[in-house]
């Protein structure tokens, strides 16, 4: 029993210093920071960072140097020469003499003026077809009436040299197409044109009317 109580005891001793001992440092701690000596002893071990504030020296622009004085050359002034003309008194009246000898020439004559020649455009000539004998029956009894307009081409005697064409409708189908077969039966029964005077292949435009009559 006494030695169980003596190993207790050693190390209670122990313990109570390691105790002390760290309560004794942060009661040193505590009393330095209170004290201000942990700071000194911080600026001893290392000194405080001085900043300093450099300003930016900006380089302004400098304006560019002036051009160089341009020297203007003195204008040159060269004296007129000295020009002399010897004109002796025959020669200048010869000269005038054959001047006044030449044969004046007449100015060439306007040119003729060309030729226009007179056109006449052909168009329906004599016993041409009657527009009852093509009226489409349909339009008779419907009462439709209209103007075509065709476009034929002929010889010189009048005759068709190709097919009729409708250059302008009557706005009705029907009365189209009797104004073309009217036109293909009066094939030479046009009148041709004329230039001079003289009858000429042409083309040319013409109307046909169908109007019912009372």
């Amino acid at each position: 029993m006494a030695s169980s109580y003596v190993q207790d005891t050693n190390f209670f001793t122990r313990r109570t210093i390691v105790v002390v001992g760290i309560l004794g440092l942060h009661v040193f701690i505590v009393w330095a920071l209170a004290t201000g000596l942990a700071q000194r002893a911080i600026e001893l071990v290392a000194p405080p960072l001085q900043t300093a504030v450099i300003d930016e020296v900006k380089q302004q622009d400098q304006p560019p140097p002036p051009p160089p004085p341009q020297m203007e050359r003195p204008p040159v002034e060269v004296p007129p020469p000295d020009v002399q003309i010897d004109m002796p008194v025959e020669t200048q009246s010869t000269a005038i003499q054959d001047t006044t000898n030449r044969p004046v020439v007449a100015p060439p004559p306007p040119p003729a003026p060309t030729h226009q020649p007179v056109r006449v455009s052909g168009g329906p000539g004599k016993n041409f077809p009657s527009t009852d004998d093509y009226y489409p029956s349909a339009s008779a009894r419907l009462g439709e009436s209209g103007t075509a307009t065709v476009h034929v081409c002929t010889d010189t005697k009048g005759k068709l040299t190709e097919e009729p064409k409708i250059e302008q409708t009557s706005g009705i189908s029907r009365l189209d197409e009797g104004a073309l077969k009217l036109a293909k039966a009066a094939s030479g029964r046009y009148k041709p044109a004329t230039e001079d005077g003289n009858p000429i292949a042409s083309c040319f435009g013409f109307r046909i009317k169908f109007q019912l009559r009372n």
